[in-house]
C-alpha cells in the first residue's frame, strides 16, 4: 500500500500562484495582441468599477474573461469528478465517463442540435440525459439484487455503448450541410461559445457538485476500507457513495453541456495530483481542482494560438493526455 503524504505549504502557494499566472496569461494571449500590463489593468479597472477603453472591454472583458473562467471551471469540475470516481471505484483507470454520463449528455445535446440548434434547450437536454444515463446504469446494476462496484461499471459500459450508438444514428440522419458539421464540431469540445450567460448557467451545478465532493472528500478514504468499517465509524456507505456519484455525475454533465465532450482531463489530472500530494483525498480533491483549472486554461490558450484556426479542446487533451498516460504506465504501472 502506498504511503499517504501531506503536501507542503509551499506546494499550495505555488499552485495558487501558477493558477493566477495562468489566468493572466490567458487574458493577454490570443490572435489579437494585448500586453500583460493591459490585461492586468483591465481587471483592476473592472474590480474597482472604473470605465474601460474599447480594447479592454471588447477583447479582455468581453471575450477572454468569460472564456478563461469557463476553462477554469470545466477543468476543475472534470478533474474533481475524475478523482472522486477513481477513489470511489478504487481504480486509476476510471474517468468521469465511467457510468456513461458524458455519452448521455452528448446524446441530449445532439438531439437538441437536431431539433433546434445549439441553444439553451440543447444544453438542458444534455444535463437531463447525462443524469438519466447514470440512473439507468444504476438500475441495471441492481438487476441481480444489491448494486456492487463491478455491476455499476458494467451498467455504465452498457448505457455508454447504447448512447454512443444513438449518437451515431443521429449523425447519420442529420442534415449534412448544416446540422452534421455543428454536431461533429460540438462533440470535439470547444470554449468558443463561452459567454457570461452560459457561465452563469453552468456555474451553479458544477460548483455545487464540487462543493459536495469537497465536503465528503475524507469519506472517500473511509469508503475504500469497506462497508463494515464505514458502519463502525458511523457512516452510511450506500448513501455516501450515491451522494458522491450523483455530485460527480451532475458536475460532469454540466461540463459536457457547456463545452462538449472533453476527454482525458478527468483521467490524467487525478494521476498527476496523486503523484504530487499522495493518495489521501483530503488533499487530492483540492489539488485536482487547482491543477485541473491550470491545465484546462493552458490547453485553451494553446487551442486558440497554435494554428490560424482554433483547435478543438478534445483533440488537444487527447494529444497531451494519451502520451502522458503511456509514460505513467511505463514508469509506475497502474496498480
Amino acid at each position: 500500500m502506498r504511503r499517504k503524504t501531506k503536501p507542503s505549504f509551499l506546494f499550495w502557494i505555488l499552485s495558487v500562484a501558477t493558477l493566477a499566472a495562468s489566468f493572466v496569461f490567458s487574458l493577454f494571449m490570443g490572435r489579437y495582441k494585448v500586453s500583460p500590463a493591459e490585461a492586468v489593468n483591465a481587471m483592476l479597472k473592472l474590480i474597482s468599477g472604473k470605465p474601460l477603453n474599447g480594447i479592454e472591454q471588447s477583447v479582455v472583458v468581453g471575450l477572454r474573461l468569460p472564456r478563461t473562467l469557463m476553462a477554469m471551471l470545466i477543468g476543475a469540475g472534470l478533474s474533481v469528478s475524475g478523482a472522486a470516481f477513481q477513489g470511489l471505484f478504487q481504480n486509476p483507470l476510471v474517468s468521469p465517463d465511467v457510468l456513461g454520463v458524458s455519452s448521455g449528455a452528448a446524446l441530449g445535446a445532439v438531439i437538441g442540435i437536431l431539433l433546434a440548434g445549439y441553444d439553451y434547450r440543447a444544453m438542458m437536454l444534455a444535463l437531463i440525459f447525462g443524469i438519466l444515463t447514470v440512473i439507468i446504469a444504476y438500475a441495471l446494476s441492481r438487476l441481480k439484487g444489491k448494486s456492487t462496484i463491478l455491476s455499476l461499471v458494467l451498467g455504465g459500459m452498457i448505457t455508454a455503448a447504447l448512447m454512443n450508438a444513438c449518437i451515431s444514428l443521429c449523425k447519420y440522419v442529420a442534415d449534412p450541410i448544416e446540422k452534421l458539421p455543428a454536431i461533429t464540431y460540438w462533440l470535439m469540445g470547444s470554449f468558443s461559445s463561452s459567454n457570461y450567460s452560459l457561465l452563469k448557467l453552468v456555474t451553479i451545478p458544477i460548483a455545487l457538485g464540487i462543493a459536495v465532493i469537497f465536503a465528503l472528500r475524507w469519506r472517500i478514504n473511509v469508503l475504500s476500507l469497506g462497508d463494515e468499517e464505514c458502519v463502525a465509524l458511523g457512516i452510511n456507505p450506500t448513501f455516501t457513495r450515491n451522494t458522491i456519484i450523483f455530485s460527480a455525475t451532475m458536475t460532469t454533465a454540466a461540463c459536457v453541456m457547456a463545452t462538449g465532450v472533453i476527454g482525458w482531463v478527468g483521467l490524467v489530472i487525478p494521476h498527476i495530483t496523486r503523484m504530487l500530494v499522495g493518495v489521501d483525498h483530503k488533499y487530492q480533491i483540492p489539488g485536482a481542482m487547482v491543477l485541473g483549472a491550470i491545465f484546462m486554461t493552458l490547453v485553451d490558450v494553446a487551442s486558440r494560438t497554435l494554428l490560424a484556426a482554433e483547435i478543438p479542446i478534445g483533440v488537444l487533451t487527447a494529444l497531451i493526455g494519451a502520451p502522458f498516460f503511456a509514460v505513467v504506465y511505463r514508469r509506475k504501472g497502474l496498480s
